[in-house]
């Protein structure tokens, strides 16, 4: 490949990536959604809102620690590595309904 064939190709907006999710990868997420306690959903869906653990602690009434072992075990379990992508998996597996979120 070519200097320039490389340049267009980085510059291309085309992708090999599928456009949306399948319905296989979303019955993955559903089922490691399920294998949270509820008070891990309950953590996933304020991180899922942005807050911090600090904040967390506040609004569940528990130490910033523990928030922060709630959110280690909900990456764990749901094999991910920042917050960011909890907030995601939590939309993709409808755990934000329209009056939470």
């Amino acid at each position: 490949m070519s200097l320039e064939e490389a340049a267009e190709y980085a510059l291309s907006t085309e992708t090999d990536q599928p456009e949306a999710t399948t319905e296989q990868e979303l019955s993955v997420y559903d089922e490691q959604m399920e294998n949270l306690t509820p008070r891990e959903r309950e953590v996933a869906i304020l991180v899922a809102h942005g807050l911090t653990n600090r904040q967390i602690a506040s609004e569940l009434s528990i130490s910033e620690r523990t928030a922060g072992n709630h959110v280690a075990r909900i990456l764990k379990k749901l094999e991910l590595h920042a917050r960011a992508q909890i907030a995601s998996r939590a939309s993709e597996g409808q755990l934000l309904t329209p009056e939470q979120g």
